[in-house]
């Protein structure tokens, strides 16, 4: 006879580099929630039990990248752990780290402009996953040759860009050596249908040969141009007025004299 506590909805999953967020609402007033994370061929586990958080990180038991799982996100009071009865819940949709999981920004190592080669050095972005020795997995070492990268690039102060794609970690691109080079790396698994493209890298320019023009553009040079021609035409007009003026005076002083 007792009323039903509210169950969670708009349940959603956050993952970027295989970090998976579980979230949900509302907050919960008067009871808790805990997580259940069910795989299609693993065994359920428990996260986040008797939280009054409305989000819980179920990244370590999201180990299996290639499993689909759903969560169940239970509503219940701290006595009801142990009863035999099942509380209420809400489902998620369903969710394959493997193919869902966001690709974060590559981290630019090093890059020079020399001549006509344009070199950029990145790294991979790191999974939480570690190996045996504690070291942590990169997303290359779970996604392996279905991981690329793309460079896009374009001269500095121009819109139209151009872009080369790679397997490794370092681009070698051709580029014209008098302009300077503006870029930003994206990583992308082109095997999925959706999700393909990851988060963009930092843009960073060279800057090899920038004269005051390319700093600045034209349009400036023109206003300092057009000023100094107007205070050189101020400076002459005065000139030829307080030349006149002096004139017109000495001329008056001659005609007092005369007439003395």
């Amino acid at each position: 006879g007792k009323p039903e506590l509210p169950t969670a909805v708009n349940i959603t999953w956050s993952s970027i580099n295989f970090k998976t967020i579980l979230q949900w609402q509302p907050k919960p007033v008067g009871y808790f929630y805990t997580v259940e994370i069910h795989g299609q061929t693993s065994d359920t586990k428990k996260k986040c039990i008797l939280t009054t958080e409305t989000q819980c990180d179920v990244t370590d038991v999201l180990r299996n990248v290639r499993e689909t799982y759903t969560a169940h996100v239970l509503s219940v009071m701290p006595l009801e752990m142990d009863n035999f009865e099942e509380p209420p819940f809400a489902v998620s949709e369903k969710f394959t780290p493997y193919s869902q999981t966001v690709i974060g920004k590559p981290e630019i190592q090093n890059y020079t402009q020399k001549g006509s080669k344009l070199n950029v050095v990145f790294q991979d972005p790191l999974t939480p996953y570690t190996f045996p020795n504690g070291s942590f997995q990169s997303i290359r070492d779970i996604f392996q040759h279905d991981l690329e990268y793309k460079l896009y690039y374009w001269k500095d102060q121009s819109s139209g860009k151009k872009d080369a794609t790679t397997k490794s970690l370092i681009f070698e691109v051709s580029v014209d050596s008098t302009k300077n080079y503006c870029f930003y790396i994206q990583g992308i698994i082109p095997s999925r249908r959706e999700i393909r493209n990851g988060q963009e890298s930092m843009v960073f320019c060279t800057s090899v040969g920038r004269n005051i023009l390319d700093e600045y553009g034209a349009e400036v040079f023109i206003i300092i141009a057009v000023i100094a021609i107007a205070v050189i035409t101020l400076a002459i007009v005065l000139s030829v007025i307080l030349c006149k003026r002096k004139k017109a005076k000495a001329a008056r002083e001659k005609e007092g004299l005369n007439g003395v």
